[in-house]
């Protein structure tokens, strides 16, 4: 196989991350969309931002800070690129704003929903919340002050925080005072007998006289910051990766500032004040319209209004399921591939599990967890079959990145229980999601495999788009169990019967199958779903193929370093990004025409350097024709749709598809889930 022999231009991956987060907001814009869920997307839009501060930002501040050009960014300066970053980011925040004081608010006042300021509260409503804050607010409230005997507070991520200038009425005395906004406490407080809000540090500000007794109050300013959490366990500094990662999270509490969020009217004094504190440059100052954090609006989200949110669907149980025969049965006739969350986790993946730890002659079960909910049916599974005498196997990824915490509790939860627990390696997350059940059957041990591209977590699986495979195949079998000898013992397998596992393989794979498409007479093809796509040998890969002939179609969710139209080199590539009521995130790759020899492959993998180089990750080959068709039809409907489309642009950015077939794959998804469950075929 050869490389490439030119880079290529590569667009730059912070700043595709943006474009993503454009397209969330375009969805709370959409009038189509229910008026709670665009409340949602205003909230999700906020929370996207947190998280490109807490890890991606950081770097770069690093970068700037070492004059250092990375030139995985294409090229870009780190100085630049932060500038970048912070305008567009700007922009952002600001139409966030406008469209949910101008267009989002007066819809929901017209429905009886109200967020009201103080200032425009009633005399009735004022006095009920100040009986609110005298008896559930002020007892929790803490201020503090800096002076000669007080150091600055220690401000913590994520968190809203009062700034507070106060004047000793003798002296005439300034100093300043911080109050922290109780995150235990609601954000919105509603008043009775009607939906109506009130900001919770608008009522604390409204009484902060109180906290003050004696002094005179001269300024009161919300702010909020965002740390950095990014952090790195290298092998050679533990030899026990659990005390490592508690230490770890103790002191990514601490991280740098990368973001000051303030109001736009804050007072320069107060504004220069925290600057100098938190020792930060006026580029990571963001002065916002309006309210700040606008991610807590998911409690309104949450309202009891059905009308307002996505028309409620029952996710189908697969008519192979329905049919009553036993589970492993079924699974013996032939590979089942599920589709979330249009076909039901519960009846499938968890009741697959649920099974094997109940039934008797089931003696083994192994599984990896990533990332699971806080109340996980599966965990509960594996406690039971570990209960039973059963030999129960779970490989938790501690350094699941916002996760790390509940996953040391559930690791913990599932060792009192019995179940043999492993950390995961030092140097390597592994993300591959694999559960293999072994069996005793007519005297021989059989292994049955599900592996998904999505994670074993109830709640996500109503919410996010993912395939997952049952298999009895061998080989298989075999490959899975090998793989787990290797992330539970001391093996250095590197190869395997079908798996394809990185960071050993998965990489070279998938350029030696992309080069063959490049090399295939008649012009070859290559589809690709992923979330994200980043790693520069890859898209090298896909700029040769496209100058050899073949086509090239990609449907990435989210980041796309890959510039596609551009004569002579990508003008074959053509790069869609899905955005709507499910978060796209499974991983599924054709080679090849249907007919023709294509070969289908699923897995936990997306095309960026983490995954290739860094995580243990796995690519599964779907071989049963009527899986394959299933791929394909999913494959075919991305593809098809404009009504949730987005097309990338030579210049980074995205446009929506025209209307041309009228298909919204998500909807159309859904209508053949109801089919399939009753057995028709579309």
């Amino acid at each position: 196989m050869t490389g490439g022999q030119e880079r290529g231009p590569l667009l730059v991956r912070e700043l595709s991350l943006l474009e993503f987060v454009r397209r969330v907001l375009a969805q709370a814009e959409r009038k189509s969309t229910p008026l709670l869920e665009r409340v949602r997307y205003i909230a999700i839009v906020s929370e996207l931002v947190d998280e490109i501060f807490q890890v991606r930002v950081t770097g770069l501040g690093e970068q700037d800070e070492a004059d250092f050009q990375d030139l995985d960014e294409g090229g870009a300066e780190a100085e630049d690129l932060l500038d970048q970053i912070s305008g567009i980011v700007e922009d952002i925040c600001e139409h966030q704003s406008r469209v949910f004081r101008t267009e989002v608010l007066p819809a929901l006042e017209r429905r009886g929903v109200r967020i009201l300021l103080w200032s425009s509260l009633k005399e009735g409503d004022r006095e009920y919340l100040s009986g609110v804050f005298q008896e559930q607010v002020f007892p929790v409230l803490t201020p503090l002050a800096v002076d000669p005997a007080h150091p600055f507070p220690y401000i913590s991520n994520l968190s809203m925080n009062l700034a507070i200038m106060v004047t000793e009425p003798e002296t005439g005395t300034r100093r300043f005072a911080r109050v922290k906004v109780p995150p235990i406490l609601p954000r919105f407080l509603e008043l009775p007998g009607h939906r109506g809000f009130v900001p919770l540090e608008q009522v604390i500000s409204a009484h902060i006289h109180q906290l003050f007794p004696g002094m005179e109050i001269t300024e009161c300013h919300p702010f909020r910051l965002t740390r950095d959490t990014d952090y790195q366990l290298a092998e050679f500094e533990t030899n026990d990766l659990l005390e490592a990662l508690k230490s770890e999270l103790g002191r990514r509490r601490r991280g740098r500032v990368m973001r000051l969020e303030v109001e736009r009217d804050i007072d320069p004094e107060v504004l220069d004040l925290l600057m100098r504190e938190l020792e930060i440059e006026d580029r990571y100052v963001y002065r916002i319209s309006g309210l700040l954090g606008l991610g807590d609006l998911t409690t309104l989200a949450d309202l009891d209004l059905p009308e307002h949110r996505w028309k409620p669907f029952t996710p189908r149980v697969p008519a192979r399921i329905s049919e009553n025969c036993g589970f492993f049965e079924m699974i013996t006739r032939g590979d089942l591939l599920v589709h979330h969350p249009y076909e039901s986790f519960a009846a499938s993946t968890a009741d697959f599990i649920h099974r094997a730890a109940h039934d008797p002659h089931v003696l083994a079960i192994k599984q990896t967890l990533y990332r699971t909910s806080r109340d996980s049916s599966i965990a509960r599974s594996l406690v039971t079959a570990a209960e039973l005498g059963k030999q129960v196997v779970a490989l938790v990824e501690l350094k699941a990145r916002f996760d790390e915490q509940r996953n040391i509790e559930r690791a913990q939860t599932l060792e009192k229980a019995g179940v043999h627990v492993v950390y995961g390696l030092v140097g390597l997350k592994t993300h591959a999601k694999f559960c293999l059940v072994v069996r005793q059957e007519k005297g021989e041990l059989a292994r049955y495999v599900h592996t998904s591209t999505g994670n074993y977590n109830d709640r996500t699986a109503r919410l996010y788009e993912d395939v997952g495979l049952f298999t009895k195949d061998p080989e298989i079998g075999a490959d899975v169990s090998d793989l787990f000898n290797q992330l539970t013992g001391y093996s250095r397998q590197k190869s395997y019967r079908k798996l394809v596992v990185a960071p050993t393989e998965i990489r070279s794979f998938l350029m030696e199958m992309i080069h063959r498409e490049a090399e295939r007479e008649g012009g070859g093809h290559v589809v690709a779903k992923v979330n994200g796509l980043v790693d520069e040998r890859i898209i090298t890969a896909l700029y040769d193929a496209s100058r050899a002939g073949a086509r090239i179609d990609l449907i990435v969710r989210g980041v796309s370093c890959l510039r596609p139209g551009i004569p002579g080199m990508s003008e074959n590539i053509t790069v869609r990004s899905i955005v709507g009521r499910f978060l796209e995130h499974s991983r599924i790759f054709r080679f090849g025409r249907p007919g023709r020899g294509a070969r289908y492959y699923i897995g936990s993998a997306d095309l960026m350097p983490r995954n290739l180089d860094r995580r243990v990750e796995a690519l599964i080959p779907v071989e049963d024709p009527e899986a394959r068709r299933r791929l394909e039809e999913i494959l075919d409907l991305c593809r098809a749709d404009d009504h949730l489309a987005w097309e990338l642009q030579p210049d980074g950015s995205y446009e929506r598809r025209g209307p041309k077939n009228d298909v919204d794959v998500h909807h159309t998804l859904l209508a053949r889930a109801r089919q399939r469950a009753r057995g028709e075929r579309r």
